[in-house]
């Protein structure tokens, strides 16, 4: 289980898994010297050389009239988050949540499918999830993210991972977040127990009235379908809090 590490100061990605806190000082392609370009530097460098903002610049080729393309994929990197948008296949999802054209967004999801496709052919080494704590490890990156968004665990009877899903994108309330988009993926897949964590962009652990409100509402309705729900967590650059490890 790989730990994700941040430098908020630094807004170079050099490090292929950090994620930029701050795109406000990143050059548009056009500015850049040649050789530091995307394109010119998988050219002359290779391909693992560039960060994950530039390749998937590399893959957009153009940004919007709005937006220079790596502005654009710094910006869909930071506020969707690295992980999270590995394991993205809705397309839909992508374009409505970070306000990027379709076409882009068909872009990304089909050019990491081609990725996952390689890995899964390789085999990839299991992830348990035993603990609150491990959780959060796994799941750390979320306190780097300046929207909050809600994602899911999905376990099976040995605590494996089976899937990880982003089930939403938004402030979390019990009347946007559905039992029926948290448990539908373990019905899919066979999990038999649910872990969710959801951001504080604030930066403050304490759960609200709502984050407890959809706890309940989700712990009532995973007993009905006889899906456990482990934990919720809230995640911040700090730290984390279980909601079920200090319910009262």
């Amino acid at each position: 289980m790989q730990l994700v590490t941040t430098n908020p100061t630094q807004y170079k990605m050099v490090d292929h898994d950090r994620i930029v806190d701050d795109t406000r000082y990143v050059l548009r392609v056009r500015d850049m010297p040649i050789d530091e370009k995307p394109r010119e530097k998988l050219l002359k460098y290779g391909s693992s050389t560039l960060s994950m903002a530039e390749l998937v610049a590399v893959l957009w080729g153009v940004g919007t009239r709005k937006e220079d393309v790596l502005e654009m994929s710094h910006r869909v990197l930071k506020e969707y988050g690295e992980r999270a948008i590995l394991y993205e296949t809705d397309p839909m999802k992508l374009a409505d949540a970070l306000m990027i054209p379709k076409n882009k967004a068909y872009q990304l999801v089909a050019g990491l499918e081609l990725g996952r496709r390689y890995f899964d052919k390789r085999g990839e080494r299991p992830v348990f999830v035993r603990t609150s704590r491990q959780a959060w490890q796994y799941l750390s990156d979320m306190g780097m993210l300046n929207k909050e968004q809600l994602r899911g665990l999905y376990l099976n009877s040995r605590y494996q991972l089976v899937h990880e899903e982003t089930i939403s994108v938004g402030s979390l309330t019990s009347n946007v977040v559905h039992p029926r988009e948290v448990f539908q993926p373990a019905l899919e897949r066979g999990a038999v127990a649910v872990i969710i964590a959801h951001n504080h962009p604030s930066g403050d652990v304490e759960p609200t009235q709502a984050d407890l409100e959809t706890t309940s509402q989700l712990r009532a309705g995973g007993a009905i379908l006889g899906i456990e729900l482990l934990d919720h967590l809230i995640v911040t650059k700090g730290g984390y809090k279980s909601l079920l490890e200090n319910a009262p």
